[in-house]
């Protein structure tokens, strides 16, 4: 696998997170393991093949405005990979867009209390160009939100955030690899045994969650995604890498759309073979 793993939460490594067991820590572990890889990972590796310009990208908006709590784990998914973005691009101002959304989805999710501290902290970072520290704080306040789940029980939710980080993650990787073709950055997105498994994960959800419309277009979303990715054996084309841009562009949009609580199921479209 191109991509390692990331290995979010460390016993030592951030001051602010909450105290949890070694069992609820192991748990955690395996959730995150099994997830989803870090963005700055794949930014990272996609820098190496191509030179994209990060400033022009979109940020997906503002933080959407719902008291659906799935919504707002797979949201803050969604702009964890933003802040990640605007990292590469060095965007200070776009850094503090994505810590006020983290604050509010946080907030809303009641586990703002742990990255209030680090919501400061990011933007004195950024108004000080201070990209390294910057990069830490960021990781350290995506994990200060994940173990506040676990402690409240609410490690479902750590599932969903990981499903909307990478689903971003996925809609960006593959827009600039199809506006910079190579095989060699089409490969760094073959990932198809990671959207399988996110997939299962979300079948062992609570039924209410699992249920939730948004849910289960996510989890179509990440299905047919696996499909075409284990189907493209050789390589993905151009042609493929579109389809991939246009299903995960939707799912994101949904998810960042105020209020999307009461989009009805919808009948998916399968992945031409």
């Amino acid at each position: 696998m191109i991509v390692e793993m990331s290995h979010a939460f460390s016993l030592n490594k951030h001051h602010h997170a909450p105290v949890i067991t070694a069992k609820e820590m192991q748990g955690a572990l395996f959730i995150d393991a099994l997830s989803v890889p870090s963005p700055q990972e794949l930014f990272t590796a996609i820098n190496k093949v191509s030179r994209p310009n990060w400033t022009t990208f979109d940020h997906a908006g503002n933080a959407p405005v719902t008291t659906n709590r799935a919504q707002l784990a797979l949201a803050i998914g969604v702009f964890v990979t933003n802040g990640y973005m605007a990292l590469q691009a060095e965007d200070g101002q776009q850094v503090k867009n994505m810590g006020r959304d983290m604050i509010l989805l946080s907030k809303a999710l009641g586990v703002s209390q742990t990255i209030l501290s680090r919501g400061s902290n990011l933007i004195e970072f950024a108004d000080n160009h201070e990209w390294k520290a910057l990069e830490y704080d960021l990781e350290a306040t995506e994990n200060d939100v994940k173990s506040t789940m676990i402690t409240q029980q609410d490690q479902s939710l750590i599932t969903l955030i990981s499903v909307g980080l990478w689903l971003r993650a996925l809609e960006v990787g593959s827009q600039i690899i199809l506006n910079h073709y190579s095989s060699r950055g089409a490969a760094l997105l073959r990932e198809p045994d990671l959207a399988l498994n996110l997939a299962a994960s979300m079948e062992a959800l609570p039924f209410k969650l699992r249920t939730d419309p948004l849910v289960l277009r996510a989890q179509q979303t990440l299905k047919e995604v696996a499909a075409l990715l284990t189907k493209e054996k050789h390589g993905l084309s151009k042609e493929d890498l579109t389809i991939l841009e246009q299903a995960t562009k939707k799912i994101v949009a949904d998810i960042t759309t105020s209020n999307s609580s009461i989009i009805a199921p919808q009948i998916a479209v399968p992945i031409a073979p």
